[in-house]
């Protein structure tokens, strides 16, 4: 029923910076959670933030607090990534996803939609 499309994704150096995008086809309902979660090859697909669609509460993984901002905007229907101070260790595919009424916001497996996936890669 959700479709979401991504966008942003590109090759950065290390310290540079990149905004990813998440769009949902259809009008954002207010009981929706939306997560950023991240896979590198060979690894599992790994929590990065979250955002509650109603109020715009969020959580992050420590691996990026004070790093990446995650934000909503209600008028273009869109979830943002903003990542600065960008690491070769956050070179990965990142995936947003949606899910509505969830509570534990940090485990994939609760989320039921998923964006296709945008490649990050960060260079030395």
């Amino acid at each position: 029923q959700v479709q979401l499309v991504e966008s942003g994704g590109g090759l950065v150096r290390a310290g540079g910076s990149l905004t990813l995008s998440c769009a949902a086809s259809g009008p954002p309902c207010s009981s929706y959670s939306v997560g950023w979660f991240r896979q590198a090859p060979g690894k599992v697909r790994e929590f990065v933030a979250a955002i509650n669609w109603s109020g715009g509460g969020t959580l992050y993984a420590d691996s990026v607090k004070g790093r990446f901002t995650t934000s909503r905007d209600n008028a273009r229907n869109l979830v943002d990534l903003q990542m600065n101070s960008l690491k070769p260790e956050d070179t990965a595919v990142y995936y947003c996803a949606a899910a509505e009424r969830i509570v534990a916001v940090t485990i994939a497996d609760n989320y039921d939609y998923w964006g296709q996936g945008t490649q990050v890669t960060v260079s030395s």
